[in-house]
């Protein structure tokens, strides 16, 4: 059952929403995706935002995608809440919002594999093996339905972006990889679905991880950068419900960690931190 919402429609086939997209494409019109799992915030929306202006039309997914969970605990937590996603895309423009269910977008068991070499092996990769070939089975599925022109990620998700552009050159599909800035809260705290997981005392202290990334780079001019790392992991360590997975300065090129400031034009700085057993990632550039 599709329902309407003013101009937006909520559709829950690959054949309906296909139906819809060649007539649109037949309008030569452009179309711009927007692939999420929900949950969405004001980081979501800018992303959609985005795509309303760059194109004449904008589908967003609403998929949790349970071959990117290498944690079950973490799939059956997830936050889902279809009515508030489409009330709050309803406001950006938005011409489609797909909701598909698993079966549609694995009819039959993705046993594709992807080999994205080093890009795949550091940070997130290394703590969750398996993800971003989950991650690349379900956005090139996505990229197959919808057929979009751009699509839009946002940056806090560094290590996802890298993966998926080196997937569309791999595949070789014509779509133009959109990185939009990260969306912090009042406080800095990047916007992310799970901070509504957060007590009250872990939202407080979740602040913590984006005020050291921002002090760390005041201080990069100051501290080579294996002392820098241990005084970004030291302090976040230190608030008693933080625990850092990993903290790595990389070449945001090829993602590998770096020695020496001068080992890259492009330092980035990629964190996951446990807040209790909500895990929170973010990044910056130096």
């Amino acid at each position: 059952m599709n329902f309407h919402c003013f101009s937006m429609q909520v559709l829950h086939t690959i054949i309906n929403l296909q139906n819809e997209l060649s007539k649109d494409k037949g309008s030569d019109k452009t179309i711009g995706f927007v692939p999420t799992m929900g949950a969405l915030h004001q980081g979501h929306l800018e992303l959609v935002r985005r795509s309303v202006v760059e194109n004449d039309v904008t589908v967003v997914s609403i998929f949790v995608n349970p071959t990117q969970f290498n944690d079950k605990t973490d799939l059956l937590k997830y936050p889902r809440n279809l009515q508030v996603d489409c009330d709050l895309l309803r406001e950006t423009g938005c011409t489609y919002v797909f909701a598909p269910d698993a079966d549609e977008i694995y009819p039959e068991p993705d046993t594709r594999r992807f080999d994205f070499g080093a890009l795949a092996n550091v940070m997130e990769g290394r703590f969750r093996p398996g993800h971003f070939n989950g991650v690349a089975q379900v956005v090139s599925r996505l990229f197959d339905i919808v057929k979009p022109d751009k699509a839009y990620f946002g940056e806090k998700d560094f290590q996802q972006l890298a993966i998926i552009r080196a997937m569309v050159k791999q595949l070789q599909l014509n779509i133009q990889i959109i990185a939009c800035p990260i969306v912090r809260e009042a406080d800095g705290l990047a916007m992310s679905s799970r901070n509504i997981r957060l007590s009250d005392t872990q939202r407080k202290e979740a602040v913590f991880i984006s005020k050291t990334l921002f002090d760390s780079r005041e201080k990069q001019k100051d501290y080579t950068v294996p002392a820098l790392k241990n005084q970004v992991i030291a302090q976040i360590n230190a608030m008693p419900d933080l625990q850092v997975e990993y903290f790595e300065i990389v070449d945001g090129y090829t993602l590998q960690s770096i020695d020496n400031w001068n080992d890259t034009n492009y330092p980035v700085a990629c964190i996951a931190v446990f807040a209790g057993e909500v895990r929170l990632i973010d990044k910056i550039s130096y």
